[in-house]
C-alpha cells in the first residue's frame, strides 16, 4: 500500500471517496471526526447544556452518529445530554431485529433509550397497514407516521434538539426526488441542515456533508455494531429510483453528491410562489400545513376502510372531510 497522504509515516489502508486521499486508519478517523465537528460548530447546531435526542434505527448512519456525537461531546466539551430515540414501526423480520441493535448501542454508549411504537401511537403496525393497502404506497404511510412519531418522542423527552442521521447521499437523493416531483415546498427545506417542524424542537443533521461510503468505512474500521438489512418494504419506494440515478452519476463524478446539495442550498423561491404555512392540526394538535394533518388523514382512511384516502390529490381529501363535517353537523342539529 502507498504511504498515508498526511505523511504520518504509516501505510494507507483506504482511499477516501470524498477527497481521493489515501489514509491510514488513524488519520481517516481523525479526518472523519474533525469534518463532523467542523459541520457542527460552523452551523452552530447545538447550544451548550442542551438535551439532544438521536433518532436511532440501529443502521449505520444513526449508529455512527451516536458514536461520534458521544466522542466529540467528550473531546470538545459540547456539554450535551445525549439520549436515543427509536421508532418501532412494527415490521416483522426487520424492525424487531434492528431494535436489538439499538439496545446494544444503548449499552455500549451508555445512553438512555426511548422507544415509540406505531401500534401505541396510531393503533396500527406497518405489517397491518401493508396487509390493508398492499406494497405500492406503504412508504407514504411509514414516512408520515415516522416523522410525527419522532416529533412526539422529542416532545415527550423534553429535548432541545432532535439529531438525525441523514448523510450527504440521503440529502442529494431528496433534492433529486423533489425536483422530479416538482415539490417546491419540500425542495426549499430538504437541503437545510437545521429545520423546525413548528413544535420548537429543531431537527439537525450533523452528517449532512458526510458521504455514505465513508460512514460504512468508519463503522467497519471502528468495529461498530449496526444493523445492515434493508427494510422488507423498501424495494417499492420511489426513493430507490433517485438512489439508482445518483449512484450512476457518482460513478462518473464522485463530487456530484456535493454539487447537488449545493444546488439545493442555492435555490431560492420566487416571492410570488404560494407556499404553505404551518398551523395546528384540528384533530391531533400537532403541526400541519393543512387543517387536518397528513397523519390524521391517513389514519382516517385506514380506520374507515378507505386506505387510499390520503394518497394522491389533496382535493379529494378536502371533499371527504367537508362531507363528513356536514354529516356531523346535520346529526347534531337533528338531536
Amino acid at each position: 500500500m502507498p504511504p498515508c497522504s498526511t505523511k504520518c509515516g504509516k501505510n494507507a489502508i483506504l482511499k477516501r471517496p470524498k477527497t481521493g486521499d489515501v489514509l491510514c486508519k488513524e488519520c481517516f478517523f481523525e479526518a472523519f471526526e474533525n469534518e463532523i465537528h467542523f459541520t457542527i460548530t460552523r452551523a452552530k447546531l447545538f447550544k451548550p447544556n442542551s438535551k439532544v435526542a438521536i433518532a436511532a434505527s440501529g443502521g449505520k448512519d444513526s449508529t455512527v452518529l451516536a458514536y461520534v456525537l458521544k466522542l466529540l461531546n467528550q473531546k470538545y466539551d459540547y456539554k450535551l445530554d445525549l439520549t436515543l430515540l427509536s421508532i418501532d414501526e412494527g415490521i416483522t423480520g426487520y424492525r424487531d431485529d434492528s431494535l436489538e441493535t439499538v439496545k446494544q448501542n444503548r449499552d455500549d454508549y451508555e445512553m438512555p433509550l426511548k422507544i415509540m411504537s406505531y401500534k401505541d401511537l396510531y393503533g396500527w403496525t406497518m405489517d397491518e397497514i401493508v396487509a390493508e393497502i398492499g406494497r405500492k404506497n406503504n412508504c407514504t404511510f411509514c414516512g408520515v407516521f415516522r416523522r410525527q412519531a419522532l416529533d412526539r418522542g422529542a416532545v415527550l423527552l423534553k429535548v432541545d434538539y432532535l439529531a438525525t442521521g441523514h448523510n450527504a447521499d440521503d440529502i442529494a437523493e431528496t433534492v433529486l426526488m423533489n425536483i422530479l416531483r416538482g415539490d417546491l415546498a419540500r425542495l426549499s427545506r430538504c437541503s437545510a441542515i437545521i429545520t423546525d417542524s413548528g413544535d420548537g424542537i429543531p431537527r439537525v443533521k450533523p452528517l449532512k456533508y458526510t458521504y455514505e461510503k465513508e460512514i460504512v468505512m468508519y463503522a467497519y474500521f471502528r468495529k461498530l455494531v449496526y444493523f445492515s438489512t434493508e427494510c422488507v418494504f423498501a424495494p417499492n419506494a420511489y426513493r430507490g429510483h433517485a438512489r439508482v440515478l445518483l449512484k450512476d452519476l457518482e460513478k462518473i463524478d464522485p463530487s456530484v453528491i456535493m454539487n447537488i446539495i449545493q444546488s439545493g442550498e442555492s435555490l431560492k423561491i420566487n416571492e410570488s410562489a404560494n407556499m404553505p404555512t404551518l398551523r395546528k392540526c384540528t384533530r391531533c394538535g400537532y403541526v400541519s400545513s393543512q387543517e387536518v394533518c397528513k397523519a390524521c388523514v391517513l389514519l382516517e382512511g385506514l380506520n374507515k376502510g378507505l386506505p387510499k384516502l390520503g394518497i394522491g390529490k389533496s382535493s379529494k381529501v378536502k371533499k371527504f372531510i367537508q362531507e363528513k363535517n356536514c354529516k356531523t353537523d346535520c346529526l347534531c342539529n337533528n338531536k
